[in-house]
């Protein structure tokens, strides 16, 4: 142990005034204990100990999105495990012929595993990733070795630097697990940055997670309905403009594009700046309001298929105002269902001309 003097020139050096309240953190609450020793014979006895430090930091209180820089600074110290997973949730449509387990084979970040939206959801629905049950839920993830316990970062490849990454955000939201963050940035920004990747895969070892379920976050195709008759609550559409207008095909063929009555549309890729990371708060704080948003009264989101929806309810949670709902069938579902005369469009094919034959 240095000197007395030694150590009152450390802490000087380190701008430390031991004058003032001193609490001391580490991995666990050992080392800190150092910092304790050191300051009580510097004639600081008031210095403490944060016991649970950073791993218990780590794992309860994760901000919706952590930096790439956290992420690779985490992999190198080798806290990948038990504690903390990563998880590729890339998902894509069959027209984009981009199959994302074929590429999480290739190249992934280290240490993360694979989680498939159409593997992890209602099989018996009609509609794409449709969410699982409570008992689904819990053991798939279990499988990927997450347990309540765990910090899971998602992520996902996409070109917009995030796009199915917040949907799994939400699941994990949405059954009981709040300690879960979104890679900010996503895999386009690891790579943009050179963070390491790897072909490597090693399955974890299963983990018991209980999943409950807040059903009061999922809104059905009659939640909807009935709020177009009595515009009640406020409902934003993630969709492109073109979609959401009626002017761009949707991407999948049996769905024509358009909306439904009193939705507001926010495409979720303004919710990004050009790298593919989330706009700070100023900035959603200005697009919501740009937007006529009141994010002081209920809101629900709707998208196609209730993926990029999750980037609204994100956006809304990061601002302090968790609990935004989703129509979990979304625009695929209200499209199929829904009367002529709640289909707006502005494109010449439009749901009544579909029904005729036209």
């Amino acid at each position: 142990m240095l000197s007395p003097e030694k150590l009152k020139e450390f802490f000087e050096q380190s701008q430390i005034d031991l004058n003032k309240p001193l609490c001391g953190s580490c991995g666990s609450g050992v080392t800190a204990c150092h910092m304790v020793l050191a300051a009580h014979l510097c004639g600081a006895p008031w210095a403490t100990v944060y016991d649970g430090s950073w791993y218990e930091w780590f794992t309860k209180a994760p901000p919706e999105h952590v930096a790439t820089e956290w992420l690779a600074d985490a992999i190198r110290k080798n806290l990948v495990g038990p504690k903390l997973r990563i998880l590729d949730a890339s998902w894509y449509l069959p027209k984009t012929k981009r199959n994302p387990r074929a590429e999480f084979a290739q190249k992934h970040i280290p240490g993360s595993s694979f989680i498939d939206l159409d593997d992890c959801s209602d099989k018996t629905s009609a509609f794409d990733h449709m969410l699982p049950t409570s008992s689904h839920f819990s053991q798939y993830v279990g499988d990927l070795g997450i347990g309540n316990d765990t910090h899971v970062v998602v992520y996902d490849t996409s070109d917009f630097g995030s796009y199915c990454a917040p949907r799994v955000w939400w699941m994990f939201r949405l059954f009981g697990h709040g300690s879960v963050s979104v890679l900010d940035g996503g895999f386009k920004s690891w790579l943009a940055e050179h963070h390491t990747v790897t072909s490597d895969y090693s399955k974890p070892e299963f983990s018991e997670f209980k999943a409950t379920l807040n059903a009061s976050w999922v809104k059905s195709y009659e939640d909807m309905l009935e709020n177009v008759r009595t515009k009640k609550v406020q409902v934003v559409d993630a969709r492109s403009a073109g979609r959401y207008r009626g002017l761009e095909p949707e991407p999948r063929d049996d769905t024509l594009p358009g909306h439904f009555p009193g939705t507001i549309n926010m495409p979720f890729p303004s919710f990004m700046d050009a790298s593919g990371k989330q706009l700070d708060s100023e900035g959603l704080s200005k697009l919501f309001s740009a937007a006529g948003v009141d994010l002081q009264q209920p809101l629900w989101v709707t998208c196609g298929s209730g993926v990029t929806a999750c980037h609204v309810v994100m956006a809304a949670d990061m601002l302090g105002y968790p609990g935004v709902c989703v129509y979990d069938g979304s625009w695929s579902e209200w499209f199929k269902r829904a009367s002529p005369e709640y289909i707006i469009s502005e494109g010449k094919e439009r749901r009544c001309d579909k029904k005729q034959g036209s």
